[in-house]
């Protein structure tokens, strides 16, 4: 019998639609370290109507836009509500080797009041990456206080913050 979930994947993974896949699958190898796994080629042997590729222990699938299906790239919405999250043992090295492979810098790598290593990136494809390697474990009462203290800053001509 079929295992219900396959090895390799978790409960719930991401699954994200580009406008050239074969171009994405090879951007995420090169930003991220990405390795594809399962690469299905569409009706004729053009474009891709499904590819599974691992990056560091998760799954992350991807399509083909098709406005047939009704599958529409962030581009084509004018960006994505939604963002992606990696967890890295040197965020600083990831960031670095992400924005050298074409990512656009959304906010730049910093010491967030949360405890993590934190940036976050903009891919050629129109996914948000935020990048982050957790350094502190804080109680809540120290977040909290390094949040009001940063958003004060904020209010007082600082940056737009991480999720800005």
């Amino acid at each position: 019998m079929a295992k219900r979930i396959p090895d390799g994947y978790n409960t719930v993974s991401t699954y994200l639609v580009v406008n050239d896949a074969e171009k994405a699958l090879a951007f995420y190898a090169k930003a991220f370290g990405a390795e594809p796994c399962v690469k299905m080629p569409g009706p004729g042997g053009k474009g891709i109507v499904h590819a599974d590729m691992r990056i560091g222990d998760s799954m992350v699938m991807l399509t083909e836009a098709n406005p047939q299906w009704g599958l529409k790239s962030p581009k084509e919405y004018g960006g994505s509500p939604a963002t992606l999250h990696i967890y890295v043992e040197d965020a600083d090295a990831l960031f670095q080797r992400a924005v050298e492979a074409g990512c656009e810098v959304k906010f730049p790598i910093m010491d967030a009041f949360w405890g993590d290593r934190y940036g976050k990136l903009l891919d050629p494809f129109g996914h948000e990456w935020g990048i982050a390697t957790h350094k502190e474990d804080l109680s809540d009462g120290e977040i909290a206080k390094r949040q009001e203290e940063y958003f004060a800053s904020m209010q007082q001509g600082g940056d737009d913050g991480p999720d800005g």
